[in-house]
């Protein structure tokens, strides 16, 4: 099964597109990771960057802590989608 990323938090084990198999129409799904919902917080370029920065400044803290990998690192994850933090 494909699996896919979400482009928030770079999360890489989405089910289902963020933005659908045509990358318009949203899937409505609930990024694990960073708790986007694709098609409500994501509708713009500005927002997602909005919703990063917020999560970013919290700490990147999971919306489903269950699904968090003990070896999780944000740094990490960020770069799957070109996102760079600096300490």
């Amino acid at each position: 099964m494909n699996k896919y990323t979400c482009h928030v938090c770079g999360y890489p084990n989405l089910d289902e597109p963020p933005r659908g198999i045509d990358g318009k129409i949203p899937s409505f799904d609930i990024c694990d990771c960073c708790g986007v919902e694709f098609g409500y917080e994501d509708t713009s370029e500005a927002n997602i960057i909005r919703y990063r920065q917020k999560w970013i400044e919290a700490g990147g803290e999971w919306f489903c802590k269950e699904m968090k990998p003990a070896d999780w690192d944000m740094k990490k994850q960020l770069k799957n989608i070109g996102v760079d933090i600096i300490d």
